[in-house]
């Protein structure tokens, strides 16, 4: 399946190179540029086949924080993954909370970046791993073993299948189950928890073992 990819980023010759990242995404991907916040946010807003955003921190037009909301608003169906040269617990829970579905450091392999954009694009959440240990999310401080423990073994199998991206719907048809009992399974797995969200569950899962090394 090609998608079609908005890449925004005020560096040209990174913005090359990620294009060349994007051709092991799929077979036939369309990359679109822009080189400022306002470019870009008009650029998502022309484009109705729009399916990733690639959005850099750093670029001129207005705060990239004005710039996430802006997108998340006006194309909230679109998924945003924010670039960054800096990697900062800080910036990465401002840009979780703000709607960003996954955060990659401009120091990522083309491997990692690749396989954070097709967990994104298959409707997970990507924290890179070497963050996941600070609890960048910062919502779950009471997590202990007792947690864990709460746990049955189905909701174990849900929530490393959470963790590994997938969607309710995709997590029915791999354990066999109606996509109510999954999302039933999913409450009571953030209540055990302790966690508000699948982002959330997500470092959870990393902090139990739970998540594929990607090599980051």
């Amino acid at each position: 399946m090609a998608y079609t990819v908005l890449i925004a980023d005020d560096h040209e010759l990174f913005r090359d190179g990620l294009k060349m990242v994007l051709q092991h995404l799929a077979p036939g991907t369309r990359c679109l540029t822009a080189g400022d916040h306002r470019e870009a946010l008009d650029l998502a807003n022309a484009t109705p086949d729009l399916d990733l955003v690639l959005l850099d921190i750093r670029m001129p037009g207005m705060p990239w924080e004005e710039a996430l909301r802006s997108l998340r608003a006006d194309r909230p169906e679109v998924p945003v993954v924010i670039l960054s040269a800096l990697v900062d617990r800080s910036l990465i829970t401002t840009a979780m909370r703000s709607g960003a579905r996954g955060f990659i450091p401009k120091t990522s392999s083309s491997t990692v970046m690749v396989h954070a954009m097709n967990l994104v694009l298959s409707g997970g959440h990507y924290i890179p791993t070497l963050v996941l240990d600070e609890d960048p999310v910062g919502d779950h401080d009471g997590l202990d073993s007792a947690n864990a423990a709460a746990l049955t073994p189905r909701q174990m199998d849900v929530l490393r299948l959470v963790a590994r991206g997938l969607s309710n719907r995709d997590i029915a048809h791999a354990l066999e189950l109606s996509e109510g009992t999954v999302k039933l399974h999913v409450t009571a797995i953030l209540k055990a928890l302790g966690v508000p969200n699948r982002t959330s569950a997500v470092i959870a899962a990393s902090r139990m073992g739970l998540t594929e090394s990607d090599g980051n």
